[in-house]
């Protein structure tokens, strides 16, 4: 690792020792919990059987394409940490707390967060009269990561960068129309 890198991660790990610190807030951490178990997919399932509720068919399309994506993104993710292995936060430095039991073993990319920014991404194509529910709530669920501890920054980062090619490539696929 060149001089550069290494300063890059001693900064990342001083980013992630402070945001996991606001977890020692009892209502930060709660909030964050709630967030995080939301993100796990309640939050979206609940959110396509809204769609198809309140819009019909219409809904059942956006719903269809928000799993097809999920599906894929869950692929994705997957393969991506078992060829990086990259630790956790937690798991690297005994200062870092996980909050909250992470779901699996490794750290790259974030799940949650690719998959906020993906189902955020396609359902505002669809509904953009959701912005102001889907946008704070992908904003909490990337933040969510880092601050419990299960994250570092670079990876909710990268997840969104993931998360949004993927929204992109299933918007080009599957068209709104």
């Amino acid at each position: 690792m060149n001089a550069r890198a290494r300063r890059l991660a001693r900064q990342e790990q001083v980013w992630c020792l402070a945001a996991n610190r606001l977890g020692a807030r009892a209502a930060v951490r709660a909030w964050f919990r709630l967030v995080s178990r939301l993100g796990d997919g309640m939050f979206w399932y609940a959110l396509m059987a809204g769609l198809v509720l309140l819009d019909g068919w219409r809904g059942l399309a956006a719903s269809a394409q928000l799993a097809a994506t999920g599906l894929v993104a869950l692929l994705l993710y997957r393969r991506l940490k078992r060829w990086t292995r990259r630790p956790r936060p937690f798991a690297v430095d005994g200062r870092i707390r996980a909050w909250i039991a992470p779901l699996d073993e490794y750290s790259f990319p974030s799940g949650h967060t690719l998959h906020a920014v993906a189902f955020t991404l396609v359902a505002l194509a669809h509904y953009p009269a959701l912005a102001p529910l889907l946008l704070p709530f992908t904003g909490c669920v990337a933040l969510s990561r880092v601050v419990l501890g299960l994250h570092y920054p670079s990876d909710v980062l990268a997840a969104t960068g993931i998360g949004a090619l993927l929204a992109g490539i299933s918007l080009l696929l599957w068209p709104v129309g």
